[in-house]
């Protein structure tokens, strides 16, 4: 293997402040940190470790985030008025599009796994592709078995 492409790091990493948009900010300061621990290489996806202290505030998502709580914890409510606490140890997924209210107690620190959804044309594309591959032989035996009954 190449050492080259293996990148190595720390859930310690210094983080830097990223402040919450001052217009989600519905109750207290929360003072909010993160740092990139990865990227891919096309930019459409990064992971971070990201704190917050406490207060309460919106989060407009306009990529896809699934998180994994390290430590502590958040009520979150969705857009239809849902809420659930979510604790270390816990995931979510929220959806590009999603609203969702944050209220943290004390502190919540979290690793953030984001993607940009691909554009339709290109999702169907991609689709298109891996159809093109199974059709001309160049997916799995048992794919082509499973759709023409070949033997």
């Amino acid at each position: 293997m190449n050492e080259s492409c293996l990148a190595f790091g720390s859930s310690n990493n210094n983080l830097e402040l990223a402040p919450i948009n001052s217009a989600w900010i519905l109750e207290g300061t929360p003072i909010a940190r993160n740092c990139t621990i990865s990227t891919n290489k096309d930019g459409t996806s990064v992971a971070l470790i990201w704190d917050c202290t406490a207060g309460r505030f919106n989060w407009f998502y306009d990529v896809d985030e699934t998180v994994y709580v390290i430590e502590g914890s958040v009520l979150l409510k969705d857009a239809n008025g849902a809420q659930r606490r979510v604790s270390a140890g816990d995931t979510v997924h929220f959806p590009v599009g999603a609203k969702v209210e944050w209220t943290v107690d004390k502190y919540i620190r979290k690793v953030a796994f984001c993607a940009a959804p691909m554009p339709k044309p290109i999702r169907f594309a991609w689709r298109g592709l891996k159809a093109v591959k199974r059709l001309s032989g160049l997916g799995s035996a048992s794919s082509a078995t499973a759709m023409f009954g070949a033997k």
